[in-house]
């Protein structure tokens, strides 16, 4: 099991992983904060980006803020640092947010 911070940015224009921000994740949700339609998003995207199924991947802390921790089941380290650097971001500037 592997967890990491993220930081959301709710209606973007453009949903997608945009690098990192304070050492956390930075993606972007087109869906607005309300009953839960941005934590759906946050899910569909993280489990896009590192070809994960959405019911391996939970949010435990920060579910009604900006600043999350995601957790997902099923990955390993390596599998992390391909699906990063695929999105073109340095796993190691995330090295302080990822506990594996």
């Amino acid at each position: 099991m592997i967890q990491f911070t993220v930081r959301v940015i709710p209606r973007a224009s453009k949903p997608g992983i945009a690098g990192t921000r304070d050492g956390a994740l930075l993606i972007r949700l087109q869906s607005p904060p309300v009953e839960g339609a941005a934590n759906a998003e946050l899910l569909e995207l993280i489990g896009l980006a590192f070809d994960v199924p959405k019911r391996d991947i939970r949010i435990i802390s920060g579910e009604h803020s900006k600043l999350k921790r995601v957790a997902i089941s099923t990955i390993d380290r390596q599998h992390v640092d391909i699906a990063l650097r695929s999105l073109g971001i340095d796993p190691h500037e995330l090295t302080a947010s990822f506990a594996f």
